[in-house]
């Protein structure tokens, strides 16, 4: 049984920011109108993610990880998923 894992609300927000930002530069990709600024969105929030003090705890394993994607990956909200996988 997959373990329930409670994430900093910080962190969790963060990494729904960031499938949001993806998807959104994934539907300007085409144009150059935005690009830009998505990436470098993208770059913030990635920067964000992994620095976050929760990685340093003994509860920041690598399936933490994957769970606070999934986890955040739901609360990103419906839509073309254009979101990477993992």
């Amino acid at each position: 049984m997959a373990r329930q894992r409670t994430f900093p609300t910080d962190l969790l927000e963060t990494q729904t920011a960031w499938y949001r930002a993806y998807r959104h530069l994934a539907e300007t990709a085409t144009s150059t109108s935005g690009a830009g600024a998505h990436r470098r969105r993208l770059l913030t929030l990635s920067a964000r993610i992994a620095a976050h003090p929760y990685w340093d705890t003994s509860a920041g394993t690598p399936a933490a990880r994957v769970a606070l994607k999934e986890a955040a990956r739901s609360l990103a909200g419906p839509g073309r998923c254009v979101c990477p996988p993992g």
